[in-house]
């Protein structure tokens, strides 16, 4: 795994670690938009409510006597919660995904229900199985680990003119190539409605980055404009 950032929220109080926790998460919460004729469609990378009661779960029943604080990890295609502690004693998986609950933390448990941060005891279960399947959750001998993946991303919109910029890139090619392919003469309508276009949107890049006017600058295809062609 290639490590792009690593936050530590702890040396405080615990429920201004989780309100930092749960601010962070929601800022890599992206959410997706296409636009249809009749309506406008969002969609986030996780479901909130599901992301939230299972934050609030790992902080909650983590078993702080190991001294482990829970962990988020967040990959490409989903994102990983996992704390110390598996069932408690007397708890099976069935009771567990009835929604049934012996708090790890009762006194932590008390505080947090006082600060509306959890409702009743109980609900977060059933609230994460509203979105995702029993299969999210993965209980080993000394910890428990909730898996989301990525929801299904909405294709981004792509204007006419990106569309048939991506349909004439076979290889890597410069603006002279690309405008001739096209059959455009206007060199500014070319980069500002095709070219730069489809640059700010990942669809192609250039193939010397780090010195963007270069006479030898060429532009290809990135992954993602691959799959959109």
């Amino acid at each position: 795994m290639e490590l792009i950032e690593n936050n530590e929220y702890g040396y405080c109080s615990l429920i201004k670690a989780t309100k930092s926790v749960l601010d962070k998460i929601a800022v890599e919460n992206t959410t997706f938009a296409t636009i249809t004729s009749k309506e406008r469609i969002e969609r986030r990378l996780w479901n909130p409510v599901a992301l939230r009661e299972a934050i609030l779960n790992a902080i909650v029943h983590n078993d702080y006597t190991r001294e482990v604080p829970p962990k988020f990890e967040i990959f490409d295609d989903r994102i990983e919660i996992t704390s110390a502690g598996s069932l408690p004693e007397g708890l099976s998986k069935e009771d567990f995904f009835e929604g049934v609950s012996i708090p790890r933390n009762k006194e932590l448990m008390r505080v947090y229900k006082d600060l509306e941060l959890v409702e009743q005891l109980g609900s977060g279960v059933p609230r994460i199985l509203e979105s995702y399947g029993k299969e999210c959750f993965r209980f080993m001998d000394n910890f428990t680990r909730m898996t989301f993946p990525v929801s299904e991303q909405v294709t981004p919109q792509v204007t006419p003119q990106v569309e048939r910029l991506l349909n004439v890139i076979t290889q890597e090619h410069d603006r002279q190539e690309l405008q001739e392919l096209l059959g455009l003469t206007d060199r500014e309508n070319f980069r500002k409605n095709y070219l730069q276009q489809a640059l700010d949107a990942d669809l192609i890049e250039m193939t010397i980055p780090d010195k963007p006017k270069s006479s030898k600058q060429k532009y290809r295809l990135t992954e993602k404009g691959k799959q959109i062609k």
